[in-house]
């Protein structure tokens, strides 16, 4: 019976394989099926994957990853400049050329609930150049298109195929090591947040000097650049759940949202986080627009360039987030949101520079605290990462959404400092459900302290069934 079969055996970290003579030529096609994508598209042999040795995770791939992150990501917000433009284009009211942001939004988290979790299920290598390849295909039809209702359907589909980054982050968790796993992905996540301000100034300086359909031609060049980029530096690498199907990945989500306490404990905190970040940002324009500061549209689009500064620390803070046990890398930012929510709920309409501070220490804070929970997440089960990563994104969007419609509503209605202590209410939520588990806590504990309070990781690798947060 064994002579018949030949057996993959993946254990700890060491790839051995058990061949014999019968069945070599099967494992010689196997082996030349993985050295092609999509059966015809040859892959660079430096990048073929071989069960010897794992391809090593350099610090150049890893900026691949990221820069790759911005100019996808950036997808999703070019037409915000541009509503005004392509309102008096295709001859309709602001209101219906404000759906074409909301959709681009819809798409993504339709894209994140149903493409993305594909990366558990088949080779992400073949994944992510089909869906940038989509990318690019339907942007082109953005800058070609001479209806509105053909924009707003495209800007749902490119919404969907704007998925590379949430298949990029937890295939870099995959290929780093543990020791070096959440420097991997705050490189990434800081890709993102550098799309985001990219493409609202990009899309604005084009605007400003030329016609909207420019800054989407621009765009697929950009596209074109990146499928380029990934097909010389993403590695080969085997799916990890053959024997699923795409329907038992999608029902598998629920069952992880439901039955993982680090997961539903790390996705808590995102909502609240999530709803802290856009409370600042989305009141932040009526406190520097109005008393006693009355400051410019110009000037407060500046306010976005000072809490790059946060984001641009988040790949140094990932070297100290590898060193520490998880749940105190979420404790130290969530605290320190807490302080500066309690500086903007004392002075944000006093001083100018309290709104500065607030500004950056937020930033860096929730760029800390995102890639700690990334890593808390990914602990708990390497074959179900992109799920995971799924699940954690979509409670962004809950936090997103919740946050800005009671931010907007409770400054309308109370003013400034409610607003502001609304956002340190988020904060001590975010403590809350934090402190309801101990950093060393079992994977199926719901509540309680486990293991002692040791803050700094052993040098040995920590037990799948005990991830810590």
């Amino acid at each position: 019976m064994m002579g018949s079969r030949s057996i993959w055996q993946v254990e700890k970290g060491e790839r051995s394989l058990i061949v014999n003579e019968s069945s070599a030529p099967k494992m010689q096609m196997e082996k030349e099926q993985l050295s092609f994508d999509f059966g015809f598209l040859p892959i660079p042999k430096y990048l073929r994957y071989t069960p010897d040795g794992p391809l090593r995770f350099s610090i150049a791939r890893n900026a691949a990853f990221g820069i790759c992150t911005t100019f996808v990501v950036a997808n999703l917000y070019y037409s915000q400049p541009l509503l005004i433009q392509l309102s008096l284009y295709f001859h309709v009211s602001y209101e219906e050329i404000s759906r074409v942001p909301t959709l681009l939004q819809a798409g993504y988290a339709a894209g994140v609930v149903l493409v993305s979790p594909l990366g558990d299920l088949v080779p992400r290598r073949p994944l992510l150049l089909g869906v940038v390849l989509a990318d690019i295909f339907f942007t082109l039809g953005l800058a070609v298109t001479h209806s509105a209702h053909v924009f707003e359907a495209l800007s749902f589909v490119v919404g969907v195929t704007s998925v590379a980054p949430q298949i990029l982050t937890p295939f870099a968790a995959d290929l780093a090591p543990e020791n070096r796993r959440a420097s991997a992905i705050s490189i990434i996540f800081a890709g993102l947040l550098f799309g985001i301000l990219i493409a609202r100034v990009l899309s604005g300086i084009v605007a400003q000097f030329s016609t909207w359909r420019i800054i989407y031609y621009i765009d697929v060049g950009l596209l074109t650049a990146v499928l380029i980029t990934l097909y010389f530096v993403v590695p080969e690498h085997p799916s990890k759940n053959r024997g699923l199907t795409y329907l038992e990945i999608l029902t598998s989500m629920v069952k992880l949202s439901t039955s993982e306490p680090v997961l539903i404990q790390a996705s808590l905190i995102t909502m609240g986080s999530n709803a802290c970040y856009m409370n600042f940002w989305v009141t932040l324009t009526f406190i520097l627009g109005g008393s006693p500061y009355h400051y410019s549209t110009l000037v407060i689009g500046l306010f976005g360039l000072i809490g790059m500064f946060g984001v641009s620390m988040g790949p140094i803070l990932g070297r100290g987030i590898d060193r520490l046990v998880t749940w105190y890398a979420i404790l130290i930012p969530t605290f320190f949101m807490a302080i500066f929510w309690a500086v903007q709920t004392a002075a944000a309409g006093v001083n100018i520079s309290a709104v500065v501070l607030v500004c950056i220490g937020l930033d860096l804070c929730d760029a800390m605290q995102q890639v700690s929970l990334s890593t808390a997440v990914f602990s708990i089960s390497e074959s179900a990462r992109a799920r995971l990563n799924a699940v954690l994104i979509l409670s962004n969007f809950v936090g997103q959404f919740t946050g800005t419609a009671a931010a907007t509503k409770v400054y309308l209605e109370h003013g400034w400092r409610a607003s502001a202590a609304l956002g340190l209410a988020c904060a001590a939520f975010q403590l809350l459900i934090l402190f309801f588990r101990g950093p060393h806590c079992e994977r199926y504990t719901w509540f309680g302290y486990q293991g002692g309070m040791d803050w700094k990781k052993m040098d040995k690798k920590d037990d799948k069934d005990k991830p810590r947060i």
